[in-house]
C-alpha cells in the first residue's frame, strides 16, 4: 500500500476536501521526488489545491487522515492513462500508414488513436480505490 498523510479542510455528506500534510509520499527515503512508488504523494502534494475523497467516517476540518492506495490500483491507473492511449496512437498511425495516407494521415491516425484511448479510459468508469483511515 502507498499511503500519504492529509488534513481535512472541510467535510460534507461523506465527501472530504483534503490537502497534503507537510510530508507526503512514502517517506522511506530522501529521493521521493524521483520515486515511482510515491505516486499518491505526487498526486496529493503541497503544491496542489485540495482534493475531494469519499469518506465514510465522521470527520471535521482539521482532522488528520491517512489515504492509502494499492500498488495494483496505481498500476491500473497508469495503464488507463498512459499505456492504452499510447498503444492506440501507434496503432492508429500504423493503420494510416498501411492505407498509404502519408505523413499527415499517420499524424491524424495517431491523434485519433490517442483520443480513442483516452475516451476508453474515461468511459470505463473505473476509479482507483482510495482507503481513508482516520488517525487517532
Amino acid at each position: 500500500m502507498i499511503s500519504v498523510p492529509v488534513r481535512v479542510i472541510s467535510a460534507t455528506d461523506g465527501l472530504a476536501q483534503v490537502e497534503a500534510s507537510a510530508q507526503s509520499g512514502c517517506g522511506g527515503c530522501t529521493s521521493r521526488s524521483n520515486c515511482g512508488v510515491s505516486g499518491l504523494g505526487k498526486y496529493i502534494s503541497a503544491g496542489r489545491k485540495t482534493v475531494a475523497v469519499q469518506c465514510g467516517a465522521k470527520v471535521q476540518a482539521g482532522d488528520e487522515l491517512q489515504l492509502q492506495l494499492s500498488e495494483a490500483d496505481l498500476l491500473k491507473a497508469g495503464l488507463l492513462a498512459y499505456v492504452i492511449p499510447s498503444v492506440l496512437a501507434v496503432a492508429g498511425a500504423g493503420v494510416a500508414t498501411a492505407l498509404d495516407w502519408g505523413d499527415s494521415g499517420a499524424a491524424l491516425g495517431a491523434g485519433i488513436g490517442m483520443v480513442a484511448g483516452l475516451l476508453l479510459g474515461r468511459i470505463s468508469g473505473w476509479l482507483p480505490r482510495i482507503v481513508v483511515e482516520k488517525k487517532l
